[in-house]
């Protein structure tokens, strides 16, 4: 038998340059999906409010606490704070009533007023290692500041009746203090 000889072998087979995508292709692709995106999460945020807090009716929860012990409600907060949450809990030596709200700054903010000594209550909300470093005064009432958990500072006042706290971020100082004027 003879020898065969190969093939010569031909270029392997390419895009030419007209053929193959460009990165002009690749932002209109980009856009063509970022458009719609964009127009949703505008409608959601402008048109539904999307990132408003939910708000709640504390009417039940605050019904229930004020047959256990003198519940004050804050007035005059205005309308850009947040009504998030609104719990009423009966414990062993008492009840519990927490309100949590959102201030202005989207800050949460937790007003608790409870008939459980305030011996108890006070370590179990701010914490063991809070301490109290100093007082701060509405045009009705003293109030102690204390600080709390890391990052965290509280108002509390203890009456023979109840003991409220308002405990929140240490940044939002200036809105714990409106809420405790508001429910003085």
């Amino acid at each position: 038998m003879g020898f065969v000889e190969p093939a010569p072998e031909s270029p392997a087979p390419r895009l030419s340059a007209r053929e193959g995508r460009r990165p002009r292709d690749m932002i209109i692709s980009l856009v063509v999906l970022l458009v719609p995106i964009a127009l949703i999460l505008t409608f959601y945020r402008v048109v539904l409010e999307g990132d408003r807090p939910l708000s709640k009716d504390p009417t039940s929860a605050i019904e229930l606490a004020s047959r256990e012990f003198p519940v004050l409600v804050p007035s005059g907060l205005g309308e850009d704070w947040h009504l998030t949450s609104a719990n009423f809990q009966r414990v062993d030596g008492g009840a519990t009533l927490r309100i949590g709200y959102v201030d202005p700054d989207k800050k949460p903010i937790l007003l608790i007023q409870s008939s459980v000594d305030s011996a108890t209550l006070v370590p179990a909300e701010v914490g063991a290692e809070g301490t109290r470093i100093g007082t701060y005064r509405t045009a009705n009432s003293t109030w102690m500041q204390y600080t709390g958990r890391p990052g965290e500072s509280a108002l509390i006042q203890t009456q023979p009746d109840r003991t409220i706290l308002i405990i929140g971020p240490e940044s939002a100082t200036g809105s714990i203090e409106k809420l405790a004027s508001s429910t003085s």
